[in-house]
């Protein structure tokens, strides 16, 4: 696992605007897609409002009733878009926010996923953290509200954090801007390569499990060759997650694909 280091006057506003240029809602050809997920009361919308500029969310999700708030901005002359999903605890699909926020990481697979974290709250965060990272190995961790947790009196082992989850953690605190160009260096550094990481991922005890798991992968895989992350579905089809159950049964799993990349473009 090997991760780029920020040195102190990464944070300093002059570097930080040399380098950036928020574009707001405009639209251009982006090089990188961004999805920003996170609990609810996170700051998440305060570190999307620092990065793209905008200070309230526009439209809704195609089909549904939530609110989607979509931006981009320019770092080292690359363009990214940056999607706010819906704040949620998890993606097991019992909400509509649940639903949206999984179904866009899953099947729209955005070249990264910063996942936006509670300092003061980590442990009950962190298992949103762990779910993405069983989905995708292109995830930032942005751990917010440092001021708060300093408050308390809270000391973070960023580095052990950071060893222990095997992606990037960056420190912020998103309300002052603090720590916001080291989450853009982590953003570029994921999206572009320069940055490989090892997500932390569930080991089984039982054999018995393990091969249940294997088994089930490559009979999605014969099945649904174009399928991405087969052996999070596979989990999640052991576990008896009814709205997969029931793609798989109707033979609507690869229309999900389908559907959430149109969805993505036409917004």
């Amino acid at each position: 696992m090997k991760f780029l280091k920020h040195s102190e006057c990464d944070d300093c506003d002059r570097k930080k605007h040399h380098y950036m240029m928020r574009l707001g809602s405009n639209s251009y050809k982006y090089d990188y897609t961004v999805a920003l997920a996170g609990n609810p009361n996170t700051g998440k919308s305060t570190v999307f409002n620092q990065l793209t500029g905008l200070h309230q969310h526009t439209g809704n999700w195609p089909g549904k009733t939530v609110t989607r708030a979509e931006g981009g901005f320019i770092y080292l002359k690359k363009y990214f878009k940056l999607i706010d999903l819906p704040g949620t605890y998890s993606l097991l699909s019992n909400t509509t926010d649940e639903e949206i926020a999984r179904n866009y990481i899953l099947f729209a697979q955005p070249d990264v996923t910063v996942i936006v974290v509670d300092a003061t709250r980590l442990e009950r965060n962190l298992n949103l953290v762990l779910q993405i990272m069983e989905i995708t190995d292109s995830a930032v961790v942005c751990l917010n509200l440092l001021d708060e947790a300093n408050r308390y009196g809270l000391i973070i082992n960023h580095e052990q954090l950071e060893e222990d989850l095997g992606i990037p953690v960056v420190s912020t605190t998103a309300r002052s801007g603090k720590g916001i160009s080291s989450l853009l260096k982590a953003i570029h550094d994921v999206a572009s390569g320069l940055c490989s990481s090892t997500p932390h991922r569930i080991q089984f005890d039982s054999e018995e499990v393990k091969s249940a798991v294997e088994q089930m992968v490559a009979e999605l895989s014969a099945t649904y060759p174009e399928l991405p992350n087969l052996r999070w579905i596979a989990l999640r089809l052991l576990e008896d997650d009814v709205s997969v159950v029931n793609a798989i049964k109707n033979n609507k799993l690869s229309q999900l694909i389908l559907d959430q990349i149109r969805d993505d473009e036409s917004v």
